[in-house]
């Protein structure tokens, strides 16, 4: 189909929750590289919102899915599933945590979190404990309740009142999150780098001020780990990547490379709330998805992936910030890993982000200054040369 006639469609049976899309379709992908329904090349920066850590068209991951499709894709968790097992094992062997659940996406991962830290609370008769505290221009998922998590006005209003209580404190302000936390709050619940709202990590001070809190007044550390988990900051996990440890953390987006896979993992004690009965999913992890699982795990730890997005990440945001210093249009440059933001100083990003698309690049853009750069893992030096020479590029003609 052409992309007129693909529009067509969607345009008359489609729910209008999109709007107007990037005017792009397509059909298959090699490496970092999409192929348009037109023919034309382009080299994805953005992996499908940080989700494709091995690419397209990844020879092993291909094969071994192909291998699942032939034999079984569901069965349900009525029956012992062996990939759910395995996959369980190796993210408890390298992480802090005890015990993990999968599911489908990133916002069961965090309904299933804040779902455990009640349970928790309630299993120790502190029933009163079911307030939650997130930031200010966080994102937690679209369902009701991590829509009531997330701290942008912008999701919350159409569906007030929400089922939660959240209270949401501003990036870094330690006053304002001692002040938010009181006998009623069950957990703190951070992305240590927010991704929607632009790539800010938080600080280090202000994250140990979070552990701290959460030991003195026994309330839980949560984690959402799923657009930073999975190798996407140079480390399994950005938790890892600050140095410390939650008590439940959530992950989603790269777990799968591409097919879909959440999960939320917890130490023993508070895992030991849920009981037979207390949650549940028809399709998560299944074979199909956990068998992509491992195969995502095994190529992060055992052949050099996590290593190379900490390697090239660190050569990408050189390189940027080099740019920076030349052009005078780039105000900052921030993130971990292959994860990072770019803020321009005037509002450029979304004519920026169309003028790269014409030389063939696919980059995020997030508000009127903001791109958001989250490449598949496996990029190479040579490929962040070029998306930095034809953002200069750009820069200059605008």
């Amino acid at each position: 189909m052409t992309l007129d006639e693909i529009k067509a469609l969607d345009s008359k049976y489609y729910m209008n929750t999109f709007g107007e899309r990037t005017p792009l379709s397509f059909t298959e992908g090699h490496g970092i590289e999409l192929t348009a329904e037109d023919g034309r090349v382009y080299r994805d920066f953005f992996a499908g919102i940080a989700v494709n850590c091995l690419g397209y068209g990844h020879e092993r991951l291909t094969r071994e899915l192909c291998d699942q499709i032939s034999k079984v894709i569901h069965t349900s968790s009525v029956f012992y599933v062996e990939g759910q097992a395995k996959l369980a094992q190796v993210i408890v062997e390298n992480s802090c945590a005890d015990r993990v659940f999968f599911c489908n996406s990133g916002a069961e991962a965090n309904e299933g979190a804040i779902k455990l830290a009640k349970k928790y609370f309630v299993m120790r008769g502190e029933e009163n404990r079911r307030e939650f505290v997130t930031l200010k221009n966080s994102f937690h998922g679209r369902t009701l309740a991590t829509v009531a998590a997330t701290g942008q006005e912008k999701y919350q209003k159409p569906y007030k009142p929400l089922l939660e209580k959240f209270v949401h404190v501003e990036i870094n302000d330690i006053d304002g999150l001692k002040a938010s936390v009181n006998p009623n709050t069950a957990a703190i619940m951070l992305e240590l780098i927010q991704g929607e709202s632009g790539v800010h990590p938080l600080s280090k001070e202000f994250v140990d001020e979070a552990v701290k809190i959460c030991r003195k007044t026994g309330c839980l550390l949560i984690v959402d780990e799923i657009q930073t988990g999975i190798g996407r900051c140079g480390e399994l996990f950005a938790h890892n990547y600050y140095g410390i440890e939650p008590d439940i953390f959530t992950m989603a987006k790269g777990l799968g490379g591409g097919v879909p896979v959440g999960g939320f993992a917890a130490k023993q004690k508070i895992a030991d709330a849920f009981v037979p009965g207390d949650h549940g999913t028809t399709f998560g992890g299944n074979p199909l998805a956990m068998r992509a699982g491992c195969v995502v795990m095994d190529e992060l730890l055992n052949n050099g992936v996590i290593d190379n997005a900490r390697r090239v990440g660190a050569y990408f945001t050189d390189k940027l910030n080099g740019l920076a210093d030349g052009c005078g249009k780039i105000a900052e440059v921030r993130g971990a890993g292959l994860m990072i933001g770019v803020e321009f100083n005037s509002d450029i990003a979304k004519a920026a982000g169309a003028a790269m698309r014409d030389k063939g690049y696919i980059v995020g853009v997030i508000g009127a200054r903001v791109f958001r750069i989250v490449p598949p893992l496996i990029l190479k030096e040579s490929d962040v040369d070029g998306f930095v020479s034809a953002l200069g590029e750009v820069l200059a003609e605008l």
